[in-house]
C-alpha cells in the first residue's frame, strides 16, 4: 500500500512540472533590456574658430608740449580719441584641467577708427590767429594680436582673463583683457561645439601716430606782425591705446 502511494504521488509530481514547463515554453520571450547611452561629459578642451564683431575706441595720449623761440607758447593735441567698428576673425586652442582652462588664441581685426587729428596753440602773452595745417593720423587700419587664456569653466559658461602680444604693419605693442563663454547646444557645421562670448582688450601699441610730415602743425599770425610756422617738436609720449568691447562666435572641435 505504500509503495502505492509513493507511486502516485511521484506521477502526479511528474505530470505537474510536464504541464508548468508546456505552459511556460508557450508564453513569449521577455524583450531585451534597452541599451541607454550615457550623456557625454563637455569639456572645453579642442581646436576652435570663428569671428567676432564690435566697437574699439582710440586714445593718443601725445602729451603738450611748450615752445620758445620767435613765437612762445603751448601745443595742446586736444582730446584725439575717436570709436569705430572692429571686426575679425580668430583661432585658437583651449585645454581642460578639471575646472580650469587654459589655452592659446589668434586674430586678425579691421579697425574703422578716424583718422583726423587736431592741434592748438596758445601764445605766451602775444595775440593773434592760429591755424593749423592738414595732417592725418598714420595708425594702421588693422591689428592683430597673438594672446594666452587662463580661466574657470562652470559647466558650459568659462570665465577667463587674456594678454600677450598685439601688432600692426609697423609696430607692436601689448594687449590684456578679459571675457565670458556660453557653450550653446548646438554643433552646426559639424562642430562639437559652438560658443558664444563678450570679451574686452585694452591695447597699446608703441608708435608715433601723427603724421606731421617735418613736424608743421600750424601757422601763427601775431597781430599786426606777419605769419610764423609753428612745428611741433619729437618729445613726449606718442603711444596709441584702443579698447575693444566685441562678441565672439566659436566654432569648436574635437573633444565634446
Amino acid at each position: 500500500m505504500r509503495t502505492r502511494l509513493f507511486g502516485l504521488l511521484a506521477a502526479t509530481a511528474i505530470t505537474t512540472a510536464g504541464i508548468t514547463a508546456a505552459s511556460a515554453a508557450d508564453l513569449p520571450a521577455p524583450p531585451p533590456t534597452p541599451y541607454i547611452a550615457p550623456v557625454p561629459i563637455f569639456t572645453w578642451t579642442g581646436f576652435y574658430a570663428g569671428v567676432n564683431a564690435g566697437w574699439g575706441w582710440r586714445d593718443s595720449d601725445r602729451q603738450t608740449v611748450v615752445l620758445g623761440g620767435a613765437v612762445p607758447g603751448t601745443l595742446f593735441f586736444p582730446d584725439n580719441g575717436d570709436g569705430g567698428f572692429t571686426g575679425g576673425g580668430q583661432i585658437g586652442y583651449n585645454y581642460q584641467i578639471g575646472s580650469f582652462v587654459i589655452g592659446l588664441e589668434t586674430d586678425i581685426q579691421w579697425a574703422d577708427t578716424d583718422q583726423d587729428e587736431t592741434v592748438a596753440f596758445l601764445p605766451a602773452g602775444v595775440p593773434g590767429t592760429f591755424v593749423p595745417g592738414e595732417f592725418r593720423s598714420n595708425l594702421s587700419d588693422w591689428f592683430g594680436t597673438v594672446r594666452a587664456r587662463a580661466g574657470v569653466a562652470f559647466d558650459r559658461v568659462l570665465i577667463y582673463a587674456t594678454g600677450g602680444l598685439a601688432y600692426t604693419d609697423d609696430t607692436t605693442g601689448w594687449v590684456v583683457g578679459g571675457g565670458v563663454e556660453w557653450a550653446l547646444p548646438v554643433n552646426w557645421f559639424g562642430s562639437s561645439a559652438v560658443t558664444f562670448g563678450l570679451e574686452g582688450l585694452w591695447l597699446s601699441f608703441d608708435e608715433d601716430d601723427d603724421d606731421f610730415g617735418n613736424g608743421f602743425v600750424g601757422t601763427f599770425t601775431p597781430t599786426g606782425g606777419v605769419p610764423v610756422d609753428i612745428f611741433a617738436p619729437a618729445v613726449g609720449s606718442d603711444d596709441n591705446e584702443f579698447f575693444v568691447a566685441r562678441a565672439k562666435l566659436n566654432f569648436k572641435f574635437g573633444t565634446y
